[in-house]
């Protein structure tokens, strides 16, 4: 896969391709990258207007790009289920599902249903949305792909199952550091049971973009009001990071390549993994813990309601 690019995807056309947080960073140009190969591609975003206004952002760049915007806030479990509904109301599959959309080390918050927010957005709202879309997913006339976007700084998580939603003691980027280990734990968990329950046709594949250029960065300064910190990122992102769509592209590469099977960890392969073509990846021991991730999968059932149902129709 060496200097692979956007260039090497293949043809998408006539397939549906699913990214969560589409108005933005590596949701913008993922989605611009899957229109260009003829997808059609359902932008699930949180803001249906900054979701349209991408939307034309891609239009200017791809005129004959095939784009639906929908609602999907992952910090609503029951917008999920209604994007969820929706998407099968009006599809009768979906051959990639990018499980993208996030948020990074901010003060301490609670989604709609109680949850701390970056481990409920991250991982319990993908975890949710990943069930609900089982059906259509399994549905794809070839084969089809899970893409969970994890990050580098799963290796400064744990998994506290005392304290998974950091009530007692909260650190934003431990916070967050878990919520990337959990994305992990639940890509390698779900390659496992759609193996054991005979669906050798969806794939579930985890990737990271290293240290790519987007808003991800700005959101914790700014809720902190932090004028210092914002410019402070800002120099930082000139400096160091890559672009959003070169840090795009493990996730492309993940959910197009050929190469690439289920359990796959795919990320940049350049200076400290954080910029560069992307490669196949080794994450750390935690995220291969398979008694964490059987337990994670449990709670996870149980915090948001969402079973996943295996039996082929």
């Amino acid at each position: 896969m060496t200097g692979w690019t956007i260039e090497d995807m293949p043809p998408l056309r006539d397939q549906t391709v699913v990214v969560t947080g589409a108005n933005s960073g590596l949701g913008l140009e993922g989605s611009k990258a899957f229109a260009r190969r003829g997808a059609t591609v359902v932008m699930a975003c949180r803001s249906v207007e900054r979701g349209e206004s991408a939307a034309k952002e891609i239009r200017d760049a791809v005129p004959n790009a095939t784009l639906d915007v929908r609602e999907c806030d992952l910090a609503d479990l029951s917008n999920v289920a209604s994007f969820a509904d929706g998407l099968r109301a009006d599809y009768d599959a979906v051959d990639i599902l990018c499980n993208n959309a996030g948020v990074m080390a901010i003060p301490r918050s609670e989604t709609a249903d109680g949850f701390e927010t970056q481990f409920g957005v991250n991982h319990l709202g993908h975890f949710a949305l990943t069930g609900h879309l089982l059906d259509l997913l399994g549905a794809a006339d070839s084969e089809s792909r899970i893409v969970t976007q994890s990050s580098g700084a799963h290796e400064m998580g744990e998994i506290d199952f005392d304290d998974l939603q950091r009530e007692r003691s909260y650190g934003k980027w431990s916070a967050y550091g878990q919520s990337k280990l959990a994305n992990l734990l639940f890509a390698y968990e779900l390659q496992r049971r759609l193996g054991n329950h005979g669906w050798d046709d969806v794939l579930s594949v985890a990737c990271h973009p290293g240290y790519a250029d987007t808003d991800l960065q700005f959101r914790g300064p700014r809720e902190m009001g932090s004028t210092l910190r914002t410019a402070a990122m800002g120099v930082a992102n000139a400096v160091f990071a890559q672009s959003a769509e070169q840090g795009a592209l493990p996730m492309l590469y993940a959910a197009t390549a050929e190469d690439v099977i289920g359990g796959e960890y795919v990320g940049p392969g350049g200076l400290f993994d954080m910029r560069g073509s992307p490669e196949f990846q080794q994450s750390n021991d935690a995220s291969q813990d398979e008694e964490t991730a059987e337990q994670l999968w449990a709670v996870s059932t149980d915090l948001t309601g969402v079973e996943y149902d295996f039996e082929r129709t």
